[in-house]
């Protein structure tokens, strides 16, 4: 799937990208206590969108990587889409 058709509400998003942001990591206040989280800028040929990483996924990508993200799920977060990766989703990095 390319970037510029991921819709809110969408499950089951497949994608290849490349990491073109890594942005700082925040800790939120969430219903299992505190927790990391960071926004990656991902990009492939036809656009660029937000994935959402928490805790130890934060560190396992970098700034030029490709990532293979399988079983994600989109959402709208401040009027902008972005890319979730549920426990049972998967992301490889080459």
């Amino acid at each position: 799937m390319k970037i510029e058709e991921i819709k809110s509400g969408m499950s089951n998003i497949n994608l290849k990208a490349k990491v073109v942001d890594v942005g700082e990591i925040r800790s939120v206040q969430t219903r299992f206590g505190k927790r990391s989280v960071a926004d990656v800028t991902l990009e492939d040929d036809s656009g660029r969108i937000i994935l959402t990483l928490w805790e130890e996924k934060i560190n396992s990508v970098s700034v030029g990587d490709t990532v293979h993200i399988s079983g994600a799920f989109a959402s709208q977060f401040r009027d902008k889409i972005q890319l979730n990766i549920p426990r049972t989703g998967k992301m490889d990095v080459e």
